[in-house]
């Protein structure tokens, strides 16, 4: 998932052969689902899934996600089985868009969107469909771009001065451990944190009442 040689999306050069996730929680508990494994991506690892969700136990159901460089799909797919609305996945990768296609089918969701684009073009393409209310502002992102191509900082912009997070919004966040949070918006709040070594996980609460929020 991470170090890839694309500009966007979690993919890299060719096929490797195929991938698989589990999902660990809610309806489709214990369910394997296939992907096509590319260099750089790597889904996020059972026990970090398994963290994040715990943080998010009461926050999944009936929400609106979006799952940005959504790679194998499998934090927007563990998302729908615990209760999601809707999920919107997106990745620049025509192959992992096609398999995340797929695992819907398999799993039997109409509750998924899949495009085809890579993230920053997407939002900004979209602010029309959000003006018009084709697509409404989001409860739950995850942002979890590949490393080290500067990736970050233009979408969380773009999220947040295009109108596309809901009032107190949670966004999940991996990033390199190098990171640099003072970037993140002033009312972007840490929630939860976790160390993995080589990179972190942020949840963070949006709170549009802070007194340094946009007005």
């Amino acid at each position: 998932m991470k170090k890839s040689t694309k500009p966007a999306g979690k993919s890299g050069a060719g096929p490797k052969g195929p991938g698989e996730v589990r999902i660990i929680g809610g309806q489709w508990r214990g369910r394997r689902l296939q992907f096509s494994a590319h260099d750089g991506l790597r889904p996020t690892l059972d026990r970090y899934r398994e963290t994040l969700f715990n943080w998010l136990m009461f926050d999944v159901e009936g929400a609106r996600c979006l799952d940005l460089f959504a790679g194998s799909g499998a934090l927007g797919l563990e998302a729908l089985s615990r209760g999601a609305r809707e999920v919107d996945f997106v990745d620049a990768n025509p192959r992992v868009c096609s398999d995340i296609r797929a695992n819907l089918g398999k799993l039997g969701s109409e509750k998924g969107r899949v495009w085809h684009s890579a993230a920053e073009a997407w939002l900004r393409a979209r602010r029309n469909d959000l003006a018009s209310g084709t697509i409404a502002p989001y409860d739950l992102i995850f942002l979890d771009p590949p490393f080290h191509q500067d990736l970050l900082q233009a979408c969380i912009h773009l999220l947040e001065t295009g109108g596309w997070l809901a009032d107190n919004a949670k966004i999940y966040l991996e990033a390199e451990n190098s990171f640099d949070r003072s970037k993140l918006p002033y009312h972007w709040r840490v929630h939860k944190e976790k160390d993995g070594g080589n990179k972190i996980f942020l949840l963070l609460i949006r709170q549009p009442d802070h007194p340094l929020a946009p007005t």
